[in-house]
């Protein structure tokens, strides 16, 4: 994943699934979840777009199996938070941490939580 591209709500909405399945998964188990535990009224069609854009960015692999396509995340929750935050900081607060605890600050951090940053800062 050279250029990170975010994940749009419903591409995040299906990475979740993924993530919470935790293995490699076919397009129909994903379409089932999704209609059972999220009430999405998808059609196949339908999740086998928002799953080749998730290919197309980087974040799953597709590996074909019979008639059956099987997705295995690229990324990890964790890795792709950490991509999306480093791009926030990157667009908007030129690549500088300081920068953003500004803006936040601006708008008057609860003192329990600067106090949990300064602690924190000073344990790195």
């Amino acid at each position: 994943m050279n250029d990170f591209q975010k994940l749009s709500d419903t591409e995040m909405e299906i990475m979740e699934i993924i993530w919470k399945f935790g293995c490699p998964v076919k397009s129909n188990v994903l379409l089932d979840i999704a209609s059972k535990e999220k009430g999405k009224g998808w059609k196949g069609q339908t999740i086998a777009t928002f799953l080749s854009r998730l290919v197309d960015k980087g974040v799953l692999s597709v590996k074909r199996e019979g008639r059956s396509n099987i997705y295995t995340p690229l990324l990890s929750l964790e890795e792709y938070k950490k991509k999306e935050a480093q791009s926030v900081l990157d667009k908007m607060y030129e690549g500088s941490v300081k920068n953003f605890l500004v803006t936040l600050y601006d708008e008057k951090i609860p003192s329990d939580e600067l106090n949990e940053l300064k602690k924190w800062f000073s344990d790195k």
